[in-house]
């Protein structure tokens, strides 16, 4: 009998070499993969054959009454976890290791729908502002990255990936190439604002970073020369964001947010956003839409003269 150790890490080396799942992504599967098996093994489970959608179950209301982990799980992490664990056995049952998926018919609790939360332009405008004020190396970086993710919309995880060979600063209209979720490769215009500070940060700062370490293509550098992380990236856009006053408002994903709803209240396309947004489904990019609609109907409901009975007292008092 195969054992469910031995399918797990070929599956992870499946989603590496043949998916061309992120680093992180895999990282992520991996620690919601071993903590499914050792959850199994506590119940004295180690072959496919006897995984049955009761433990899928049992499972599930395990993580959301915090046995497992300590804390209860939100409907979130347990819909991740379902996914990793459904993921998992359709890979066995492909694979011929089982005949049967264990998952059918097995739902997580249905999660509360968050809308985005997106700047204002003024916001933007303040935030941006605050970037441009500092002159050390580090912060002219800065400055680039943040330019970059509210002109592009892109992940934190495609920005501090991005090589110079990806960026055309030349161009008559500049663009920028993106690697997205499955390495899908998408090309994204950037305005002048953008530009202009990836090119100081090039010519002015990117090379004093560079000289503190062993060569590498990635466009943003931390203080030792290496590939800038995730979590430096979180780090200075925090930083910045309280300078400006917005702090805890503001992560990389608000700007991408804030790009997305932007261009939708401009005038933009579904389509156009989710192409530059690289979603694969425009489902997931519809999401926007409703931000904008319940942005209109606040403007609405504070401009128009009749949008209710206050409004209307105030208009006739003026």
């Amino acid at each position: 009998m195969v054992r469910l150790e031995m399918v797990l890490e070929e599956w992870f080396m499946q989603m590496r070499i043949e998916k061309g799942a992120s680093q992180h992504t895999i990282s992520n599967y991996m620690r919601e993969g071993k903590r499914w098996i050792l959850f199994l093994d506590s119940q004295g489970i180690d072959t496919f054959d006897t995984v049955t959608s009761h433990h899928v179950t049992a499972y599930i209301e395990a993580l959301s009454n915090g046995s497992i982990t300590g804390k209860p799980s939100a409907a979130a992490s347990l819909a991740r976890a379902l996914s990793v664990v459904r993921s998992f056995h359709r890979f066995a049952v492909r694979e011929g290791y089982c005949s049967l998926d264990p998952t059918a018919g097995v739902h997580p609790p249905r999660a509360p729908e968050h809308l985005p939360k997106a700047l204002t332009i003024d916001e933007v405008a303040s935030l941006l502002a605050c970037a441009h004020k500092g002159e050390r190396p580090s912060d002219i970086r800065d400055t680039a990255l943040l330019e970059l993710l509210y002109a592009t919309g892109a992940r934190v995880s495609e920005a501090v990936s991005l090589s110079i060979d990806d960026l055309d600063l030349d161009a008559e209209l500049p663009v920028v190439r993106f690697f997205g979720k499955g390495r899908k490769e998408r090309v994204v215009p950037m305005g002048s604002y953008a530009r202009e500070a990836l090119a100081a940060y090039l010519v002015r700062a990117r090379p004093v970073l560079a000289a503190s370490g062993k060569g590498t293509h990635h466009v943003f550098l931390g203080l030792r020369g290496t590939p800038m992380s995730r979590q430096l990236a979180w780090a200075a856009v925090a930083r910045i964001a309280e300078m400006a006053g917005l702090n805890g408002r503001v992560s990389p994903h608000t700007l991408r947010h804030s790009f997305a709803t932007h261009l939708l209240e401009g005038g933009a396309s579904i389509r156009d956003v989710q192409e530059l947004l690289g979603h694969a489904h425009v489902q997931t990019t519809q999401i926007y839409t409703r931000v904008t609609a319940l942005t209109l109907r606040e403007v609405h409901r504070a401009s128009h003269p009749r949008a209710s009975r206050a409004a209307s007292a105030k208009a006739m008092m003026s």
